[in-house]
């Protein structure tokens, strides 16, 4: 079995790609930089989309050669060729890109009697919600010259600031118990069932971090003045409106998702408290938040997490299970952990006839089973995907983006609770609920956070290390309660990476729920599985909430209420076992 990423169907010659490429944007430049027909006809409309949709499709991203270095550099973040080799084809991309930037900035400023026509023109129907997407948000698109300017900036001012940080994380050893760790394996160690091994793990942990507090404390300042320049240049009155307009959902969306969550604070109290006197404490601190409350002693190889992943997604369709076996032949899982190695997990995809990959870190926990399945959702949602969308749409809209890798994460969760003795379910429904707090609750709150600093900052300026740290343990507290000591949860923020990405996080949250709704309509009737494989299909075609009212879902308040509720009688079942076998 292959468990190392192989790039035979990356390799080739670059200078000639590069050529290719370069011609390639020339020539679209060419054609329609200065023909205007495209504003007033349809049919000459539909021309130059074609065109640019197979420009995007063959050779946006600067094609294979971006992809394969990108990947490289994930396998090994101390290696600086790469790291080059890819910046440098980074910037070649960027000037390609900035060629074509007039394309959607004119599409944005043709007039309100034509953008009507076109979108209700049948011969464009299969670019109406990427035109529809460019004339909502025309008002905050610029000149040329100024998108431009924003776009060759954005490395210096973003892009680099946070792969210095990431790369200087990466490069840190510490020894606990013996052991030589990452900063992510320590994070990992700190659900030891031992407390003296979990605190030793966090000493390390903030050492790393107290380390890299004054970088972060700039590097965090920087992001925040690079996006409160693009806001005001754009007219954005939001901090998070860029993303929600980017997204295609609207205010009312995430508003409903952040109301419901912070309405159900109470569930992630309980559960915390709950923790607390499982392991015999009055309070637990910070970084026991996911600390192993009763011992497992099975272990996954990574084997048997494939053998169990194959048998879930064989149950559920066959398709899955095709795809899945496909990139395990073809070497597109990386499964080990190493030195230099992105320690997360995540499933990637580049232009739309790419090859999907997934890396994992798989350590032989349950942990690593439900991620590879979690990944797999992701690699099988981007692989299905390709049979309806065309290049401009091929992307899952973020608010609906957790969707499938929950959906089958939490059936092969299921999967495993079949093998499972009654200490053993306690431990796993334990484990479950806290990793659904952390998608759920804890990522609402870092988007609180990311709210009320980007607040202050453009309020006051720029913000010390000692100013972040309090309004982080502020939005972290609130859904941690009393039972949750926060003593130097102030460094936390230093390593989290979905704070530089801009009000991301809601996706974790959005996506949970609304699985849950999809898993309730599949359990009561298998047949909603065709329904569930054209949600699969959707990519950026249809809006969010166009893709659910298909499916019989309303999206509001009360939809999101109602997952949360799901997770709230799980956790009384969780506290009754506890009681029944007399843990608490």
């Amino acid at each position: 079995m292959k468990t190392n990423w192989e790039f035979e169907s990356l390799n080739g010659d670059f200078v000639e790609d590069r050529k290719l490429i370069e011609k390639a944007f020339d020539d679209f430049v060419l054609d329609w930089e200065n023909n205007s027909k495209y504003l007033e006809s349809s049919e000459e409309l539909k021309s130059v989309l074609d065109d640019y949709e197979y420009l995007i499709k063959k050779f946006d991203n600067c094609g294979t050669e971006g992809y394969y270095y990108w990947l490289k550099q994930e396998l090994d973040k101390n290696d600086i060729n790469t790291r080059s080799k890819f910046m440098q084809a980074e910037e070649f991309s960027i000037k390609q890109s900035n060629k074509i930037l007039f394309f959607e900035i004119t599409l944005s400023k043709i007039s309100k009697e034509k953008q009507i026509e076109f979108l209700n023109d049948k011969n464009l129907f299969e670019y109406k919600n990427f035109l529809k997407n460019i004339f909502d948000n025309s008002k905050h698109i610029l000149s040329v010259k100024e998108e431009k300017i924003l776009s060759l900036k954005s490395s210096g001012s973003y892009s680099m600031w946070v792969k210095m940080v990431e790369s200087l994380l990466s490069k840190e050893l510490r020894v606990v118990d013996g052991k030589e760790m990452t900063y992510p394996e320590l994070i990992n160690t700190m659900r030891s069932t031992k407390k003296d091994i979990r605190d030793l793990a966090n000493k390390e942990f903030e050492n790393i971090m107290r380390k890299y507090e004054d970088i972060a404390e700039v590097e965090l300042n920087a992001v925040l003045e690079n996006i409160k320049v693009d806001n005001e240049l754009r007219g954005f009155n939001r901090f998070d409106e860029s993303r929600i307009k980017k997204d295609g959902i609207d205010f009312e969306f995430i508003d409903s998702i952040l109301e419901a969550i912070k309405d159900k604070f109470s569930i992630s109290k309980r559960y915390y408290s709950l923790i607390a006197k499982l392991i015999g404490q009055e309070k637990i601190g910070y970084h026991e938040r996911n600390v192993e409350t009763g011992k497992i002693n099975k272990k996954y190889s990574y084997e048997e997490g494939i053998t169990m992943v194959k048998k879930v997604f064989s149950n559920l369709d066959n398709e899955f299970l095709d795809i899945f076996n496909n990139m395990i032949e073809e070497g597109r899982l990386d499964a080990f952990p190493k030195k230099g190695k992105n320690g997360g997990a995540f499933c990637v995809h580049w232009r739309k006839n790419d090859p999907v990959y997934v890396l994992l870190n798989h350590t032989g926990d349950m942990r690593d089973v439900t991620t590879l399945a979690h990944e797999m959702g992701h690699a099988i949602n981007d692989s299905i995907m390709t049979q309806k969308e065309n290049a401009l749409n091929y992307e899952t809209p973020k608010a609906t983006a957790e969707v499938a890798s929950i959906f089958m994460e939490d059936f092969v969760f299921e999967e495993i609770l079949k093998t499972a003795n009654e200490e053993e379910k306690f431990c796993l429904l334990i484990k479950k609920i806290g990793e659904e707090i952390s998608s759920i609750h804890r990522q609402v709150s870092l988007y609180l956070f990311e709210l009320e600093i980007h607040k202050i900052y453009k309020e006051e300026g720029y913000l010390s290390k000692t100013r972040i740290g309090e309004i982080f343990v502020k939005n972290m507290s609130n859904y941690l309660g009393e039972n949750v000591t926060m003593k130097n949860a102030n460094l936390w923020w230093i390593y989290w990476g979905h704070i530089r990405m801009y009000f991301y996080v809601y996706s974790y949250a959005s996506g949970a729920l609304i699985s849950k709704a999809m898993q309730s309509k599949y359990r009561k009737d298998n047949s909603f599985m065709k329904y569930i494989k054209e949600f699969l299909r959707t990519g950026g075609s249809s809006t969010p909430r166009e893709i659910f009212e298909k499916m019989g879902i309303k999206i509001n308040k009360e939809f999101f209420i109602d997952g949360l509720l799901e997770i709230e009688k799980n956790l009384d079942k969780a506290e009754k076992l506890a009681k029944d076998l007399g843990k608490i």
